[in-house]
């Protein structure tokens, strides 16, 4: 038999979820999963994880349920109002939810498992879909400290690191203002590019000063290597950073700080999505640059 605390359902097995839900399988934990995706069931079933007819079904009889949710209008929709996911957990159960979004939609949720007994932790992972299954993502919480404290082995299963901040939304805030930076350097990093190619620099050349010089950080190293053959393969698509810079600028309007540089950022993404390049990796903000700049394709 299988410890009853070892027993852990995962809500939302997509391209974060499944990959998590494996490494937490393997980590010694029984686990269950459901997505509406029967594609994505089929998919988890083949990877080894045993999946549920239902979102009930999925969390019976579980010590924790890790959720893995595209926004805010997923998010309501599955955990809140009377067939949602908080309605069929036990009181005493712990909520894991590790999805990118906005303080608001997430205080309901807290308020709905405060009313229900369920310990709610908002643990937004940072990293993407290429580096999941390596366990390197790291994860930021916020909610009751003791719920985080008696998991820490579970976290510890799909990430690398974990930083609890405090006991609300705290963990929120700490992956818009991560993303926020994200964001803003890959904008950056395409002004540099095509500065450095109009003033005749080689593609290769410009690539290898930013990795040698002070700005060289993992954000830019981490970039630089798949432009070097110019992959714009999504690792995290132009259409998920418009979502997340909605978020940010939201974030902002809320609590009365001015995001002037995300506000732009903004709208360059908006140039991308329009311009059919929705899927793209976010990175393709070089590509609008060089178009912006009557600049062609480089020489590898």
């Amino acid at each position: 038999m299988t410890d009853a605390s070892k027993t852990v359902a995962f809500i939302g097995i997509g391209k974060m979820g499944l990959p998590m839900s494996v490494l937490v399988a393997k980590a010694g934990y029984a686990v269950t999963a459901f997505d509406q995706s029967a594609a994505r069931l089929n998919e988890a079933r083949a990877q080894g994880i045993s999946t549920a007819a239902s979102l009930a079904g999925a969390v019976n009889g579980k010590a924790a349920v890790v959720t893995s949710l595209p926004d805010d209008a997923a998010l309501r929709a599955v955990l809140l109002g009377p067939t949602g996911l908080i309605g069929a957990m036990a009181p005493g159960v712990v909520l894991i939810e590790t999805s990118t979004v906005s303080a608001e939609a997430s205080a309901e949720v807290d308020a709905a498992a405060q009313a229900r007994g369920v310990l709610y932790l908002r643990a937004p992972v940072s990293g993407n879909a290429s580096i999941v299954h390596t366990g390197a993502l790291t994860c930021f919480v916020s909610g009751p400290k003791d719920a985080f404290e008696s998991t820490k082995p579970l976290f510890a299963s799909f990430t690398r690191a974990q930083t609890y901040l405090g006991p609300g939304e705290e963990a929120r805030y700490a992956k818009l203002a991560v993303n926020l930076m994200i964001a803003v350097s890959a904008a950056m990093m395409a002004e540099s590019l095509a500065l450095a190619r109009k003033g005749g620099i080689a593609w290769q050349d410009i690539l290898k000063v930013l990795d040698d010089s002070a700005v060289a950080s993992p954000m830019v190293k981490y970039k630089t290597a798949p432009l070097r053959t110019r992959d714009f393969e999504s690792t995290f698509s132009c259409k998920q950073m418009a979502k997340d810079l909605d978020l940010i600028l939201g974030a902002g309007h809320a609590v009365g700080v001015p995001l002037q540089l995300a506000a732009q950022v903004r709208e360059t993404y908006g140039s991308l999505v329009a311009q059919g390049d929705a899927e793209t990796d976010f990175i393709a903000t070089v590509k609008h640059l060089e178009r912006l700049s009557g600049l062609g394709e480089p020489k590898l």
